[in-house]
């Protein structure tokens, strides 16, 4: 198993929720960036953020100011925070390898689970 995400589940609009990833050890050291992607039935994985080995943060511009992605290499361990959730945030949450700093592991990844997060209005 190359991830295993954790912390989805159920909340109303307007609440938080942390997920967390714990990646491969050796993914994690060799990648330059771990990135959170969400996906609902029937359409694309959608890049939500990255985080790069230096600490360096890129969101996607729709989510910039409720989520925050942060990393404990110690762990190998790189976490979502949602704030002031919305309806619109429901979707399984994967993390990844960077597909933009991390192409060829991007594209040898094998998706785990992902975690579930349904939010309710």
């Amino acid at each position: 198993v190359q991830s295993r995400e954790s912390g989805g589940g159920s909340v109303q609009a307007g609440g938080s929720l942390t997920l967390s990833c714990v990646v491969d050890t050796y993914i994690f050291a060799r990648c330059g960036a771990i990135s959170w992607y969400r996906q609902t039935p029937g359409k694309e994985r959608q890049l939500i953020s990255t985080i790069r080995q230096t600490g360096a943060t890129i969101y996607r511009d729709s989510v910039e100011d409720r989520f925050t992605i942060d990393q404990d290499k110690s762990k190998n361990n790189v976490s979502l925070q949602i704030h002031n959730m919305k309806p619109e945030d429901t979707a399984a949450y994967f993390c990844a390898p960077s597909r933009a700093f991390c192409p060829a592991a991007y594209s040898s990844w094998t998706w785990g689970q992902g975690t579930q997060v349904t939010v309710s209005s």
